[in-house]
């Protein structure tokens, strides 16, 4: 993999003798007492602002700062008005854009599309503090009050639509992004090496139509360079008989006369530049992703874009991607090349505050709550599950702070942050256990193109040592002052289970009475297409668990999470699902149903009924896809088989697939034959009293 320049090695901008702000100002009034005239940057963000590293806005906006500009927040602002957008006036290099910590139709809505009653990153989680599809409506607001301003969009709402994809919200296909927010530029992942060589350049005075090199970052453009291959995805992954593409070069007098172009046998072109070498250089090779206006008709050739999407996310071999909207192209440059510990360690001790604006006077904000006392140690996550947007947005490569770091910021919780009492929340990340966990060699990994590096099984390259985790674990538990360390966050127990030693350190000391695991079904078909294990290795790592709490003296039970409605799931993989729950005594009170976020490959599966796991053909596998509200109830409803509101819809379903045995009074049977009084079918609605009846009552009261 390609070295990178270090993030912290630029010249620092001329107005870093202004020195750090207690906080990003917000106001006019805070750039005056901090002496600005002007923000060079303008932060605009769905979320409250909370000057933490776990909070998007706060992190990109203090490595800004430690580069020298002056950055500015505007968070949660009233969208329907542009002066919301120009209380801190016009920046002098761009405005960044972000939904927040989450997308926000998923912060909205829940997989039913429903509303949602609150919002964690708002003060009081009040509910409706910001646009559906924050991104474009901020964006929108932003050139209406600054026409000509660089304008960058970036965020997990941003990076999940960074293509043409689909939108569960909608139940259709939606241009990428970048053309409905008219943005100059899109940064994806983790964006901080593209924000700051962006910042710098801008800085410099080169304008952002002419920055069209920086790893991660995506733009509109109507042309390729004269020294680019463009090769069309077809040829590379074939998806069956495709419309020939028509070349979008063939009319344009910048490109050399001298080209050629070759057919594939598909119908897909191959378009080369004079000169060439033999053999395309990689790094001067763009895929053609078939258009938008085909994939949003060709539920094929949508499935088909999906999988070379996810085969071109590796740093180390990845090719840039184009696709046709309209008249022009949407161009993504390859994936960022992660940081070095050292650069992560310095990421996360910029001076942050830790704590959220003082003009929030106290309000509780829900996520801040949640995450106040918990520390990240990694990001990344090379499970691959296909209904996971981590694979999208921060990659499969692990990248891993050091000790040292983890441990200053667990002192810093404990010196500086209000209320904390000695316990550590949560030491983890995206997943608990993969810290410090990578390929053993740097030339294998710069040349794998596997979805996941734990599926179908373990690769035997992957380096699954855990005793760096445990002795994090180790240390962080003996810092002074320090209590309690728990691990929080979501464990890949497969792995864990490669480790005896680390799951005995996790259940002795890091367990709080309950330890949530995700294994998310038992069946080998939805499984298959999540891309998660067999239960197992669930079984397996239940008897660790069971075993090392019984030495630690404990009572400690697994909590494991489980999917409804997944592509690839059908109803009787729910009603084997619902009996291995009754065997195993389990009675989830909170399920999760699948929601189809943009990008993902089970996204893919539930539009086009197709596997972008393999080869995609027309004629290649059909996948069992769950629509319908009727279904989708029916199969949260075996998840939560004891709950007698939904005995009616279960029991119609049982006789329906010809398993009417197990319904029933026995302990082998699944639902009874009885309905209580006041639930499902026989709900008692309460009549509200009228007016009447209501002052008749008091008379009656008073009398007695």
């Amino acid at each position: 993999m390609q070295a990178a320049p270090d993030l912290f090695s630029y010249r620092q901008y001329w107005a870093k003798r202004f020195g750090v702000a207690p906080f990003l100002p917000m106001s006019r009034d805070e750039m005056d007492q901090l002496g600005w005239d002007s923000c060079d940057v303008i932060l605009v963000t769905g979320d409250a602002y909370v000057d933490h590293p776990s909070f998007g806005m706060a992190l990109v906006g203090r490595l800004l700062e430690a580069q020298g500009f002056r950055v500015g927040i505007i968070a949660q602002p009233a969208w329907d008005d542009k002066s919301a957008f120009m209380g801190l006036g016009r920046p002098n290099l761009f405005f960044g854009i972000t939904a927040g910590n989450m997308d926000s139709m998923v912060n909205r809505y829940t997989s039913d599309r429903r509303t949602r009653s609150n919002d964690a990153y708002t003060p009081e989680a009040m509910p409706g503090m910001r646009p559906d599809r924050s991104v474009i409506v901020y964006a929108q607001r932003v050139r209406e009050a600054y026409k000509n301003v660089p304008l960058v969009i970036g965020g997990i709402e941003a990076s999940l639509r960074r293509i043409a994809h689909f939108d569960y919200w909608s139940e259709k296909v939606r241009r990428s992004v970048l053309p409905d927010s008219k943005a100059d530029m899109l940064v994806y992942g983790n964006a901080e090496r593209a924000i700051v060589e962006l910042a710098h350049r801008l800085a410099q005075g080169t304008p952002i139509s002419e920055i069209t090199d920086i790893r991660g970052t995506a733009f509109m453009t109507e042309l390729a360079p004269q020294d680019w291959s463009v090769i069309d995805s077809s040829s590379v992954d074939v998806p069956g008989r495709v419309q020939n593409h028509p070349d979008p070069y063939a009319h344009k007098a910048e490109c050399s006369p001298q080209k050629q172009q070759a057919t594939s046998n598909t119908g897909g072109q191959v378009v080369h530049f004079q000169p060439q070498p033999a053999k395309p250089d990689r790094g001067k090779t763009v895929l053609r992703l078939p258009s938008f206006e085909q994939v949003r008709s060709d539920k094929v050739l949508y499935a088909h874009a999906s999988r070379v999407f996810h085969l071109e996310t590796n740093p180390g071999n990845a090719r840039a991607l184009m696709q046709q909207h309209g008249k022009r192209y949407v161009w993504i440059n390859p994936p960022p090349i992660p940081l070095t510990s050292k650069e992560l360690d310095r990421v996360y001790e910029l001076p942050y505050a830790r704590v959220p604006h003082t003009g929030y006077r106290g309000a509780k904000i829900p996520a801040w709550e949640m995450i106040r006392f918990s520390v990240n140690i990694m990001r990344g996550c090379f499970g691959g599950c296909t209904f996971c947007s981590i694979t999208e947005h921060e990659g499969r490569i692990i990248q891993s702070r050091s000790e040292d770091s983890i441990v200053r910021e667990i002192e810093a919780i404990r010196d500086h942050t209000p209320g904390f009492t000695g316990n550590i929340s949560d030491l983890g990340g995206p997943t608990a256990n993969m810290y410090k966990l990578k390929c053993k060699s740097e030339k294998i990994e710069s040349a794998c193109r596997r979805l996941s590096c734990v599926y179908p099984d373990i690769c035997r390259n992957l380096n699954t040592d855990h005793q760096p985790l445990i002795n994090l674990y180790r240390r962080a538990r003996n810092i002074k002052g320090i209590k309690k360390v728990l691990v929080a966050s979501g464990l890949r127990y497969d792995l864990a289970v490669r480790s005896p030693e680390y799951v005995k350190e996790l259940v002795s000391h890091h367990v709080g009475g309950y330890l949530k695991i995700a294994p998310e079904h038992t069946e080998s078909g939805p499984l298959g297409k999540m891309m998660k294990p067999g239960i197992g290795a669930y079984d397996q790592f239940k008897k660790m668990f069971d075993k090392y709490s019984a030495q630690a003296g404990k009572e400690q039970y697994l909590i494991p999470y489980f999917i409804s409605a997944h592509p690839g799931t059908t109803d009787e993989d729910m009603l084997n699902l619902a009996l291995w729950l009754k065997r195993n005594n389990f009675r989830p009170d909170q399920v999760q149903a699948f929601l189809p976020t943009p990008l993902a490959i089970a996204s893919a599966m539930y539009h086009s009924e197709k596997n972008p796991l393999r080869k995609v053909t027309r004629k290649s596998e059909t996948v069992n896809v769950v629509h319908g509200a009727r279904r989708r109830r029916l199969h949260k409803a075996f998840l939560r088989y004891h709950d007698a509101e939904n005995w009616p819809l279960l029991r119609k379903a049982l006789k329906e697939m010809g398993r009417a045995d197990l319904i029933g009074n026995g302990k082998r049977h699944l639902v009874p034959r009885w309905q209580p009084t006041g639930t499902g079918d026989n709900r008692v609605t309460r009549k509200k009293p009228n007016s009447v009846n209501r002052a008749e009552s008091r008379s009656a009261q008073r009398r007695r």
